[in-house]
């Protein structure tokens, strides 16, 4: 799978989170995914998953404590972009496809207040901050769709 050597640099360039390959193949499976491509080069993903299928990670469970009115949402999330392609709208692209592929539940996601950059740019794709945690000695907050005007 070319994904699982996306993060490496004979890819194009590293993604922004660096996941282990033999996890990412796993996710894969399991999960909707959309790749952004530039070329034959990868620019970055986006996973999403039921929060079922993560209850078992100690950070979604934080974030579902946190907001429980998002029992049956999407949980998205990594979104990873390559360094060198920031700035192009790929997230909020990536996110668009993903809505539009899952319709019709809530999709949410955790930002950590220390990353402004991250929190300014889900603003502007429409999300909006629907609850708050600490995490890891971490202040968090949970950023929704549900009650934006793009409500999925």
């Amino acid at each position: 799978m070319v994904l699982q050597e996306a993060n490496q640099p004979a890819q194009g360039g590293y993604l922004s989170v660096n996941l282990p390959r033999a996890r990412i193949a796993e996710m894969m499976a399991a999960m909707p995914l959309v790749v952004a491509r530039q070329g034959d080069a990868i620019c970055g993903f986006l996973m999403t998953s039921t929060p079922e299928m993560n209850r078992d990670v100690p950070v979604i469970r934080a974030m579902l404590n946190a907001y429980p009115g998002a029992a049956d949402a999407y949980v998205y999330g990594p979104v990873c972009v390559r360094e060198d392609a920031r700035g192009q709208g790929l997230a909020q692209a990536m996110c668009i496809e993903l809505r539009r592929f899952l319709p019709g539940r809530e999709g949410i996601l955790f930002i950590r207040r220390d990353n402004p950059a991250s929190l300014r740019a889900h603003e502007k794709m429409g999300m909006r901050e629907v609850a708050g945690f600490i995490f890891d000695g971490k202040d968090c907050a949970v950023f929704s769709y549900a009650g934006s005007a793009g409500t999925i």
